[in-house]
């Protein structure tokens, strides 16, 4: 019996099912600090990004109160004045700004907008350079060159330029600015997508499937495609983080969301003339704000990065 036990063994060992690299990649995230720290971050600012206008209904156009105007940070309120406790029938926990408006609920429905739009940045930016570098790579020739010298020539432009100059032409608004965002980022990964193809272009499995007579855009989409998706995820996250701090710094110089809409880039602008006054909340929480949003999705970057090393892989 032992013998036999021993024998079954390594068939027992076979019909395991083994982990995929994904599910691998995973279990390294949530093992390791930073990315498990990111991940929350990135979690919880999504979750109060889709359930705020649910739990805390907001409307930018009527939300003003000049009589509660730069009123400082309270849990409590500290006034024994009737008339102005009925003014504030809430607790301002970061301050009011010059229209008397609540900082907090402002920068809580910041996060949907600045989110939203780093994302629809990020996305625009994926699909499009994607594209653009698995078919300069593949097809080679004057494709390729063109195509790198667009990039290039966009890479010697700093971003924030070229996304001021974008803009100006477009003219100011939240849309425009995301498009700006995500036009800016295009090459990024556009490169990204181009170093893959030209790694696995002369594989035996790449030849093979030219030889059986697979149409070139199965062969991009089946075979060359999968492979960049790590890297891609990987710059996707960190460019997140990018296009939130150039939003907000376009939306800080007045080319960003129109006023009132609560962007952390806009409140930082419409703060800037009271910081001098010791009001130093208006300007304080939007740029936390900003601040803990990105330093979330670099480290969730770099978490996915170590994850999906094939390296680390056991």
């Amino acid at each position: 019996m032992a013998t036999t036990t021993a024998q079954q063994s390594p068939d027992v060992e076979l019909m395991r099912p083994q982990r995929s690299l994904w599910h691998d990649a995973l279990q390294r995230l949530i093992g390791g600090s930073t990315g498990r720290i990111g991940l929350a971050i990135a979690l919880s600012l999504a979750l109060v990004a889709i359930f705020i206008p649910v739990f805390m209904p907001y409307d930018a156009l009527r939300d003003r109160n000049l009589r509660v105007r730069l009123l400082e940070p309270s849990w409590l309120l500290s006034t024994d004045d009737r008339a102005q406790r009925e003014l504030s029938l809430m607790a301002h926990p970061f301050g009011t700004d010059d229209l008397g408006r609540d900082v907090f609920v402002r920068v809580l429905h910041g996060s949907r907008v600045s989110l939203t739009a780093g994302l629809f940045a990020v996305s625009m930016a994926v699909v499009f350079g994607s594209l653009l570098g698995l078919i300069a790579g593949y097809v080679g020739g004057w494709v390729d060159t063109i195509a790198v010298w667009i990039m290039d020539i966009m890479l010697a432009f700093p971003s924030i330029l070229l996304a001021i100059a974008i803009v100006s032409v477009r003219g100011p608004g939240l849309f425009n600015t995301l498009l700006a965002v995500g036009i800016v980022e295009i090459p990024i990964f556009g490169r990204i997508a181009r170093a893959t193809v030209l790694s696995i272009r002369q594989q035996e499995y790449i030849t093979a499937a030219t030889a059986t007579g697979v149409r070139p855009h199965r062969i991009l989409f089946l075979h060359v495609l999968p492979n960049s998706l790590a890297p891609m995820m990987v710059q996707a996250t960190l460019s997140i983080a990018t296009a939130i701090i150039s939003i907000a710094a376009l939306g800080f110089l007045g080319l960003g969301a129109e006023r009132p809409t609560p962007e952390w880039g806009t409140m930082l602008s419409d703060a800037r003339d009271f910081i001098g006054q010791g009001k130093w909340w208006y300007a304080t929480f939007p740029g936390l704000a900003i601040m803990v949003t990105v330093l979330g999705f670099n480290l969730l970057g770099d978490g996915l990065r170590d994850a999906l090393d094939p390296r680390l892989r056991r």
